[in-house]
């Protein structure tokens, strides 16, 4: 019996086996442009364009370096990074991970893997790194569900906890065409990767 087909063709060109990533498969371009067309919330937000993957992982980029504002250089990548497999698997709502379990876990730890070695981070970044990431992209989460996603600021504090309100000022979200976002998530990445 013929096995299913675990490889997916980049827009680089490149062949990404996902059962079995290796670095040398993985471009950032790809990373980018998959990233700007995949929708968060499963495109439930207000708007005339998706919320997509990109603009979160910028989004929490800038929470975590207002959290930690003496980072290294390579834990603010590995911040823009923290969703970058999402850029073959898509992004799941947390209640569908849930639902898939271990499988789902452990193909995003793969390519997660692959993905850092390609940009010179761990293959596993330091519990502590990826605990104030985390907290970077639930204060994301929070400001994605109360200002585009139509949560109320009592849902979102039940769900994701009550945000310092000053972590997130002057940043509002807005939905942008993802060639703009595409650019500006490149743009980012080569900013880090030159300051490394």
């Amino acid at each position: 019996m013929k096995q299913p087909r675990a490889w997916q063709r980049m827009l680089s060109g490149r062949r990404l086996d996902l059962l079995d990533p290796t670095p040398v498969d993985i471009e950032i371009e790809d990373i980018a442009h998959g990233l700007a067309f995949v929708a968060r919330w499963n495109g439930q937000t207000a708007g005339d364009h998706a919320y997509s993957v990109a603009e979160h992982s910028l989004l929490v980029t800038e929470i975590f370096c207002r959290m930690q504002p003496k980072a290294p250089i390579k834990w603010q990548l590995a911040a823009l990074l923290h969703d970058a497999p999402e850029y073959v698997i898509g992004d799941m709502i947390s209640p569908v991970k849930a639902a898939v379990g271990s499988d789902y876990e452990a193909l995003d730890e793969r390519l997660t893997a692959a993905i850092h070695f390609r940009f010179g981070l761990p293959a596993k970044i330091p519990v502590t790194v990826k605990k104030q990431i985390k907290k970077a992209d639930t204060v994301s989460a929070w400001m994605e569900a109360t200002q585009i996603a139509g949560f109320t600021v009592t849902e979102a504090n039940k769900i994701f906890g009550k945000v310092d309100q000053t972590l997130i000022d002057g940043l509002s979200i807005t939905l942008r065409p993802a060639p703009l976002v595409r650019a500006d998530f490149t743009a980012k990445h080569t900013q880090l990767l030159g300051q490394i």
